[in-house]
């Protein structure tokens, strides 16, 4: 296939603390691992000490951080409460500088198709203060992949003179609002810094599609994988929790990753 990349696995997919999800992921092999920033990981609760735990733990099982997940109640995309969103973002961004991973990923919302549109203001005065704040930090925001077609999203990012903007693929994501997860991918390019693994059904029988363990869904995951190589990907690609009822569903997917990636 060509592909150079990291295999990681997302924490909350196991459904398991953070200390015996991490034991569980080093049993499987992977390098790196995926988590989100609250409860025990939540930058305002951990103290120095705390961090430095992290990275001893994470050390001590060989494994990396992949990335740092910073849920949002709403998209950047809101007006309303919008500096509070930011500082968390901003908090995330630090705490994922200092654990190693340098990536955080956001919900940021979807991108409006006109420049009236009310969404967009707050949109570009969240990105705008954001980069900025990456560059400075060495860590790059990661706005998660689904409502946008590739090629919208990518021509959004270069109103940003910045290097810290990047996405985060999920075909799944793209699949599930009807788009070609291969064409978004190739759209993107050199915007990708980090790519979710899961995989999704089409609908049927009138029924809305949903989303699979990986592997198990209509997604052509060689094709993507072949893109990927075509791009020259050389970043994570993470098994995620969508889709995944057990946790053999997770040591299944890492399984069907590396014998599509040989």
């Amino acid at each position: 296939m060509g592909l150079t990349t990291k295999i990681g696995v997302c924490l909350e997919a196991f459904g398991r603390p953070f200390r015996s999800a991490l034991a569980q992921a080093a049993k499987l092999g992977v390098g790196g691992v995926q988590c989100d920033a609250v409860g025990d990981l939540s930058p305002r609760r951990l103290s120095a000490s705390g961090r430095r735990e992290i990275r001893h733990l994470l050390r001590s099982q060989n494994l990396e951080l992949a990335g740092l997940v910073c849920p949002l109640r709403r998209g950047l995309d809101v007006a309303e409460d919008l500096e509070p969103r930011l500082a968390r973002v901003r908090e995330a961004m630090t705490l994922s500088f200092e654990l190693g991973a340098r990536i955080v990923v956001v919900d940021a919302g979807a991108v409006p198709e006109r420049d009236d549109d009310p969404r967009l203001i707050p949109l570009i005065e969240a990105l705008t203060a954001l980069g900025p704040f990456g560059d400075r930090t060495g860590t790059t925001v990661a706005l998660q992949t689904g409502p946008d077609a590739g090629l919208r999203l990518a021509e959004f990012l270069t109103r940003f003179d910045s290097g810290a903007l990047g996405v985060a693929a999920n075909p799944a994501n793209w699949f599930l609002h009807g788009f070609d997860p291969a064409a978004e991918l190739a759209a993107l390019g050199g915007k990708i810094v980090l790519v979710h693994a899961a995989d999704a059904v089409r609908g049927r029988s009138n029924r809305m599609g949903g989303l699979a363990p990986l592997g198990h869904g209509d997604l052509d995951w060689l094709q993507l994988a072949g893109t990927l190589a075509a791009l020259d990907y050389r970043g994570w690609i993470v098994v995620e929790r969508g889709g995944v009822t057990a946790e053999t569903d997770v040591a299944n997917g890492v399984s069907f990753l590396r014998r599509l990636l040989g």
